[in-house]
């Protein structure tokens, strides 16, 4: 494969990604890292790393969809700052010790681990499951810890957190306008300390492919990136002129599918 041939592929992971983002209103990441996953063995990328480079390079891109995604979400006021400022704390520091974790863990495993998360992904938006409003908003140490477990996760699944975070502000009874919009700004810590803590785990590994930065695969950040976040205004607008619930039935179909493949191989 050209690398012409490969950046314009990833053009269009970012296309898909960032349209299935703004449909459902999950992060990119679900399907970035499963797609990268078998892009990188396509390309003939070592099996020891291909996964990590999925995560490193996943969470690299929700950077730039994340800050788009924050100046969306509040100029409508639904961000709220007092929750996220202490989570931040948390996810930073979560972050960086869930890109320590995944890199302890060998290529196959990891995979199998993604795997798991992604059937499990998908048997939630099948089923509709989502836990109800049952306590108040915790105090500063509660949401820091709770931020340091969604960011420990997100750096291994190489996601931006909102299919952790939305459902758990929305137990602690935040609306979920606010719950989705505050989700949006927690990605943005996520990202930052999981691409950076993937960096230094992955410097100078001997399997990493040529273009590489640590587990981050420069050509499809980039490409993924340029596409992304246009496309995630897109499938935003797209939302309301679908119906939202047979797609997402058809969305988790196709994760768990990928799920499977990752148990199976």
């Amino acid at each position: 494969m050209t690398l012409i041939y490969v950046f314009a592929s990833y053009l269009a992971l970012g296309a898909v990604a960032g349209t299935l983002a703004g449909l459902f209103g999950i992060g990119g990441g679900l399907i970035i890292v499963p797609v990268l996953i078998f892009s990188f063995g396509l390309q003939g990328v070592s099996p020891d790393v291909a996964a990590h480079l999925a995560v490193g390079t996943s969470l690299a891109t929700i950077v730039f969809t994340s800050l788009s995604s924050i100046r969306s979400h509040d100029k409508r006021g639904a961000v709220r700052w007092e929750i996220f400022r202490p989570m931040a704390v948390g996810i930073v520091i979560g972050a960086v010790l869930g890109a320590w974790s995944a890199a302890l863990l060998s290529g196959p495993t990891l995979e199998l681990v993604i795997g798991v998360f992604v059937i499990a992904v998908a048997i939630k938006m099948l089923a509709g499951a989502n836990p109800k409003p049952g306590r108040d908003v915790p105090g500063r140490p509660g949401l820091a810890a709770s931020g340091g477990i969604v960011g420990w996760a997100s750096a291994i699944f190489g996601i931006g957190g909102g299919t952790l975070t939305v459902p758990y502000l929305n137990w602690c009874n935040v609306r979920m306008r606010q719950a989705i919009g505050t989700s949006a700004a927690c990605g943005l810590p996520i990202a930052v300390a999981g691409a950076l803590g993937n960096v230094w785990t992955g410097w100078h590994h001997p399997s990493l492919p040529e273009y590489s930065v640590g587990f981050l695969y420069l050509p499809a950040v980039l490409g993924i990136a340029l596409t992304s976040v246009f496309f995630a205004r897109f499938g935003a607008a797209l939302a309301h002129h679908l119906d939202g619930v047979v797609l997402k039935r058809i969305f988790a179909l196709v994760l768990l599918v990928m799920g499977l493949r990752f148990l199976l191989s």
